[in-house]
């Protein structure tokens, strides 16, 4: 990407846009940034038009509709109708504008529940996914198929890297909606104020899992725009793991809440373990920078205590 690319950000304002948003503007790109009352992503006409009218050189397509095991089970229709109709009027203007290149990210979610871990790319398709997230993860695989299906038949330069949960500032603290980092934020940050003797959490707490701070994956998803050449899936994670009940731990005492933590085994757990193996990413030259510990601590502090009472979480 030059310095005088214009690069189109689709979900500007969301947790990964806004990371993503923040890094390219200190670095002087012109940026494209529509917000939803401007450019409805799920609209092919009105995209169309925004692409023929703007001729972004590169697109970062970062919107979705997402959530936790909850917001799966409740909205699946939602999720598989929005998500599928954004990214095939988003990629497929992107080929008749001549996009320079345009980013994809798939998901974890995507790959098998019981894929060998860590997770090689090799596995995608290759086993039944997580039920839980089957219609999320429906149309990510549609999308990544897409951009895979272009790059064959038409020669359009489109990337997917496959990016492992991501938390951090902007993130979602909608109990409706949350993955499973806010979501224990907000709860902890809760029962610490109320004084609650303990927090009960979902499941066994074993399933082990692999989080990645969001200014980290923003850092990589640029580099990979400026390196990785290849409509191949390609890893985007930490490849450190921790379970939910360590997790859990991590989360309590970042914020302060001394109380006991109960575990609801009758609750689902969903995958027993997800982890990215990342070595491809690695070998290019890139690495994460930021700690869970430290990561967890920039988002609490920015969400819960820096502040202003009018827009915190909870007071």
């Amino acid at each position: 990407m030059n310095e005088n690319a214009k690069i189109l950000i689709t979900g500007s304002t969301g947790m990964i846009g806004s990371a993503l948003t923040r890094l390219l503007k200190q670095q002087d790109y012109t940026l494209l940034t529509p917000a939803r009352t401007e450019l409805d992503l799920r609209d092919q006409q009105a995209v169309f038009n925004y692409f023929a009218q703007h001729k972004p050189d590169y697109v970062f397509h970062l919107a979705a509709i997402v959530g936790g095991i909850h917001a799966n089970n409740t909205y699946p229709a939602k999720f598989i109708y929005d998500n599928t109709q954004m990214h095939c009027n988003v990629i497929h203007a992107s080929f008749l504008n001549g996009v320079k290149k345009l980013l994809f990210p798939g998901s974890a979610c995507t790959y098998p529940k019981l894929a060998q871990q860590p997770m090689q790319e090799s596995v995608f398709l290759d086993g039944k996914v997580e039920p839980t997230n089957i219609a999320y993860a429906a149309a990510k695989i549609n999308g990544i198929i897409m951009c895979q299906a272009y790059a064959r038949e038409h020669q359009f330069n489109a990337i997917v890297p496959m990016p492992t949960n991501a938390y951090g500032i902007n993130d979602n603290f909608d109990p409706s909606a949350s993955h499973v980092i806010p979501a224990l934020m907000k709860r902890f940050h809760e029962a610490k104020l109320d004084q609650l003797e303990q927090v009960v959490l979902w499941g066994s707490g074993t399933p082990l899992r692999e989080f990645i701070y969001v200014d980290d994956l923003a850092d990589a998803l640029v580099f990979l725009m400026k390196n990785y050449h290849s409509a191949d899936i390609i890893n985007l994670g930490t490849m450190q793991e921790i379970s939910i009940a360590d997790l859990a731990r991590e989360i309590a005492n970042v914020v302060g809440y001394t109380g006991k933590i109960k575990l609801d085994t009758t609750k689902p757990d969903g995958a027993p373990r997800k982890c990215l193996d990342s070595s491809a990413l690695f070998a290019l030259g890139w690495k994460p920078t930021v700690s869970l510990r430290e990561g967890l601590k920039r988002m609490y502090e920015h969400h819960f205590v820096n502040a202003p009472a009018s827009t915190r979480v909870c007071a």
